[in-house]
């Protein structure tokens, strides 16, 4: 399959998903890689036509395709897959792993409190607040994010 006059946005990642060559002329096809698929057909959501390409040679992408009732709504959908995708790189490429969920903040709570027994008279009860505002933290977080901190925690 060759596409002529690819100027469309993706054209390097189409290639590479594909293994082909990227040509500015196609003057000797005896040098050229070309790629290979095992199916190409036209799809259509909403309104617009998309040419889909099934079980590629490499299969390392795929397209997410976002819809929404307005271009507010849509650039916040982006971001918000785009931050998404960013912390699972990451995480692939960086294999330490911060346990989440508010444990950092509980085990730190310990900690503080362990050090509240040793301390005499009134500073123990201010690192004892302490220790009680970063087990607050992760409910806050959670009642942030939209979800029910009650059912989370229990």
């Amino acid at each position: 399959m060759v596409i002529e006059h690819a100027d469309f946005e993706g054209v390097e990642r189409l290639s590479a998903v594909l293994g082909a060559d990227i040509l500015s002329t196609f003057d000797n096809p005896d040098l050229v890689k070309l790629g290979t698929c095992e199916m190409v057909d036209e799809i259509m959501i909403g309104e617009d036509k998309l040419v889909r390409f099934s079980q590629c040679a490499e299969g390392r992408a795929c397209t997410i395709v976002l819809r929404g009732a307005s271009s507010h709504l849509l650039d916040e959908a982006e971001r918000s897959l785009h931050d998404a995708l960013c912390v699972l790189t990451q995480t692939v490429k960086n294999r330490a792993v911060i346990h989440g969920g508010g444990f950092s903040e509980v085990s730190m709570a310990d900690s503080v409190d362990s050090l509240a027994r040793t301390v005499p008279g009134k500073k123990a009860l201010a690192i004892e607040a302490f220790a009680r505002a970063l087990r607050r933290l992760p409910i806050i977080i959670a009642d942030n994010g939209g979800y029910d901190s009650a059912e989370l925690i229990s």
